[in-house]
């Protein structure tokens, strides 16, 4: 399918990656993409091919992304159908399909409709939130992509562990306030955490991301890596975050 035969639905716009001519149709009544699926796309180690697979993959940015990245067959499951079909027809637009295949579904007994430990590696961008009984003022879409409404975080690792292949990877992003129960559950369910690095949006505050890697059945041997600063003191990206998002080529390119 060529690129100008992609129907967009009313409410829906393409937002420009930034990077390989890659675009991705977003809508603020269902979830648009933010920093943290750009940084854990450039962050979780992947194989060069094999199989991949992104798990609540949303409007399916992070599959996209990592096609930049890797020669891999990458399989994604969505919950929400129409987030899974906005995924699918991003795909298309960017003349992926034969890379990124999308499919509609339930992480947790999706290893068996794919088959159990298929993957050379996983990433996830789970919501963050836990259900506390609160009240959830948002839209069911928007609800789903931060509240754990269809899983908790242990049913997400667990689903990760029967997916992914012994000594293969696993990459998270997550809220540091969970880190702890994270790396928990990721030990009870053979993942060791290997690779731990915090993202803070100043260099003097606290951290509000954290991205983490572990390995299936590996040794206990965590690096805790720098921490990655979002902005400098004017207020600006700093280079480290441009290099993620325009990539050091396509700076030198604009430069000049």
């Amino acid at each position: 399918m060529k690129r100008n035969e992609v129907v967009l639905h009313p409410s829906e716009r393409l937002d420009d990656l930034l990077t390989h001519d890659l675009q991705i149709i977003q809508s603020d009544e269902v979830f648009s993409f933010s920093m943290d699926a750009v940084l854990l796309a450039r962050f979780a180690g992947i194989p060069k091919r094999g199989k991949i697979l992104d798990i609540c993959t949303g409007n399916g940015v992070i599959p996209i992304l990592l096609t930049t990245r890797t020669k891999a067959s990458i399989d994604a499951v969505e919950i929400q159908p129409r987030l899974a079909e906005m995924a699918r027809r991003s795909v298309q637009l960017n003349q992926l399909d034969e890379q990124i295949q999308i499919y509609e579904g339930d992480v947790r007994n999706f290893a068996d409709q794919i088959g159990y430990g298929k993957y050379d590696a996983i990433t996830v961008n789970p919501p963050y939130m836990p259900l506390n009984g609160s009240d959830i003022k948002l839209s069911i879409h928007q609800a789903t992509a931060r509240h754990e409404l269809n899983g908790t975080l242990e049913d997400i690792i667990k689903a990760c562990m029967h997916l992914v292949r012994t000594g293969g990877k696993v990459s998270m992003v997550h809220k540091p306030q969970r880190i702890g129960e994270i790396i928990t559950l990721m030990r009870k369910y053979r993942l060791e955490p290997k690779r731990i690095r915090m993202v803070h949006p100043r260099m003097d505050k606290e951290a509000n991301m954290v991205l983490i890697e572990a390995l299936r059945d590996g040794k206990p041997d965590v690096r805790m890596l720098p921490p990655l600063i979002v902005y400098n003191e004017e207020g600006q990206y700093c280079e480290e975050i441009m290099n993620i998002y325009y990539g050091e080529h396509n700076l030198e390119e604009e430069n000049k």
